[in-house]
C-alpha cells in the first residue's frame, strides 16, 4: 500500500546524494505549506479575531492561547518518545502524518470559521486540538527530515526545502484572508474559505508523502526507556545551547508576529496595506532562502544565523521611530527583516539535526531523534505562545483595548514590536556565536556512527 520503509545505501543507490534523491526532498517538503498555514493564523489572525470580532477581549484569548500551550508539555515529549520508539510496517514517522494531518484539517475548520455566539470555552477546546493534532504530524515530520541525510550541508537543503513550502503556506495564510477581506471590514469571510482549502491540501500532501516518501529505519535498535531517553539528552550540553537560542529568537520574532495587524491598524493607520506588507515580509523570506543556505555553506550555519540575527536587529530599530502613514519606510524593514527570516527558519532546523548526531555518536543503536524535536517543538510552541500571552495583557494593562473601544497605550506596541525584539536576538546571538558543532565536528560524529 505505502512505499518501501528502507532508503537505498548512498553506494547502491545511483544517481543520489547522501541516500536521498532530490525529488525525495521535494515530496518530503510538501506538507510544511498546509501546515504552516494552518498554524500561522493562530499567531497572527486568529488573537485579534476572537479578541476583537468575537468580542473575547485581549486579555482572555492571550490567556487561553497561552494555556493551551501547556498541552504540549504532555503532548510534545509522548509522541516524539513513542514516534522513536513503535515501528510499523509503513515506518516509525508515517503514520503519526496520517493520524495527524486530517485532525490537524477538522480542528483548523473549527477555529478558523466559528459559529456565532462562542465563548472562551469554544476557543480552549478547539486550540487543544489543533495543537495535538498538529503535534502529531509536525512533530515525528521533523524528526524524519534529520534521518533523511547524515551530510552537513545536504541537511541545510533538506531543512531549506520544506522551510520554502512553509514559508509559502505562510504566505497563503496570511494572504487570503487579507485579499478576501480587503474593504470588508472582517476577517470572517477570508478565514473560511482558508479553512476549506486546509480541509484539501492536508490531506493530499500527507497522501503524497505516505506514498511517495521511504521512511528509514535503523539498521539495528536497542531498546528505548523514558527516562533513559531523557538522561541521555540532559548531558547534550551542545544540545541545550542550542535550543536556548532558539527559544530566545523564536519570542523574539513571535513579538511582531503576534502584533503585526494590531501595528500596522493602530500605529501605521494603514489596515488596508496589510495584506500586501506581509506578502512582501514573506516573499522575502522566500528569495533569502538560498543565499542562506549558500553562506551557511561558506561561513558555517551558527556564525552565519547570528549575522542574520544581528541585521534584523538593525532594521528592528527603527520601529520606534514610525508615525501614522510611514508605510514606505515599513515595507522597506519588513523586506529587510524578511531575509534575516529565512535564515532562522532553515539554519537552526538544521543545526539541530547536527546536535543529535552526538546522541546518536553515543548510542548508534538507539535513534532518540523525535525525542529532541519534541523538545524542539515545544521551545519553539511556547516562545509564540508567551508572546501573546505576555503581550496582550501588557496592552490591555497600558489602556489597549480595541474591542472596548480602547485605544491608549499604542507607545507600547512599538516598544515591543521594536525594541523587545533587539534585546532577545542579541541574547541568542551571545549563545551561538561560538557553538561547538561545525562542519568538521558532526563529520566525526559521523565517522564514529557508521564505524568508520
Amino acid at each position: 500500500m505505502f512505499a518501501s520503509t528502507e532508503v537505498a545505501s548512498p553506494a547502491a543507490t545511483e544517481g543520489k546524494t547522501f541516500g536521498i534523491s532530490n525529488r525525495h526532498i521535494v515530496i518530503y517538503g510538501l506538507p510544511g505549506l498546509p501546515l504552516a498555514a494552518v498554524t500561522l493564523p493562530v499567531y497572527i489572525q486568529i488573537p485579534a479575531f476572537y479578541a476583537v470580532e468575537m468580542g473575547l477581549g485581549l486579555a482572555v484569548v492571550g490567556s487561553i492561547l497561552l494555556m493551551t500551550r501547556l498541552w504540549d508539555v504532555i503532548t510534545d515529549p509522548l509522541i516524539g518518545f513513542l514516534s522513536d520508539r513503535v515501528s510499523t510496517p509503513i515506518g516509525r514517522r508515517k503514520p503519526w502524518l496520517v493520524i495527524g494531518m486530517p485532525l490537524t484539517a477538522v480542528a483548523g475548520y473549527l477555529l478558523f470559521s466559528p459559529p456565532d455566539g462562542i465563548g472562551p470555552v469554544y476557543l480552549f477546546c478547539v486550540t487543544l486540538m489543533l495543537y495535538l493534532g498538529w503535534t502529531m504530524a509536525m512533530l515525528p515530520y521533523s524528526a524524519w527530515g534529520a534521518e533523511l541525510s547524515p551530510d552537513y550541508h545536504r541537511r541545510t537543503i533538506i531543512a531549506g526545502w520544506r522551510e520554502g513550502f512553509v514559508i509559502v503556506g505562510t504566505l497563503l495564510a496570511a494572504a487570503m484572508p487579507a485579499i478576501l477581506n480587503e474593504g470588508a471590514g472582517s476577517q470572517r469571510y477570508g478565514l473560511s474559505v482558508l479553512a476549506i482549502t486546509l480541509v484539501v491540501l492536508l490531506p493530499v500532501t500527507c497522501l503524497i508523502v505516505a506514498f511517495g516518501l521511504p521512511d528509514r529505519k535503523p539498521a539495528k535498535r536497542t531498546p528505548l526507556r523514558l527516562f533513559e531517553t531523557l538522561g541521555s539528552i540532559r548531558l547534550n550540553k551542545p544540545f541545550w545551547r542550542l535550543i536556548m537560542a532558539w527559544f530566545i529568537n523564536g519570542f523574539a520574532n513571535g513579538l511582531p508576529a503576534t502584533l503585526f495587524l494590531i501595528f500596522v491598524e493602530f500605529r501605521l493607520e494603514a489596515p488596508d496595506q496589510a495584506g500586501i506588507l506581509l506578502l512582501v515580509y514573506f516573499l522575502s523570506a522566500i528569495f533569502g532562502l538560498p543565499i542562506w543556505v549558500a553562506l551557511g555553506k561558506r561561513w558555517g550555519k551558527h556564525r552565519c544565523w547570528s549575522v542574520a540575527m544581528i541585521w534584523a536587529c538593525l532594521w528592528f530599530a527603527i520601529v520606534p521611530f514610525l508615525e501614522p502613514g510611514d508605510v514606505t519606510a515599513f515595507m522597506v524593514m519588513s523586506i529587510a527583516t524578511g531575509l534575516a527570516l529565512g535564515a532562522d527558519l532553515v539554519l537552526p532546523s538544521s543545526m539541530q539535526a547536527d546536535v543529535v548526531d552526538i546522541d546518536t555518536a553515543k548510542a548508534p543503536g538507539s535513534p532518540k531523534t523525535g525525542a529532541y524535536f519534541a523538545l524542539w517543538g515545544m521551545a519553539q510552541k511556547l516562545a509564540l505562545a508567551l508572546s501573546v500571552g505576555i503581550a496582550f495583557p501588557l496592552l490591555a494593562l497600558a489602556g489597549f483595548d480595541p474591542a472596548n473601544g480602547l485605544t491608549e497605550g499604542i507607545w507600547l506596541i512599538a516598544v515591543l514590536y521594536g525594541i523587545a525584539p533587539i534585546i532577545f536576538k542579541l541574547l541568542a546571538v551571545l549563545l551561538i556565536w561560538n557553538h561547538p558543532v561545525t562542519k568538521a565536528s558532526q563529520q566525526e560524529l559521523q565517522n564514529t556512527i557508521s564505524g568508520v
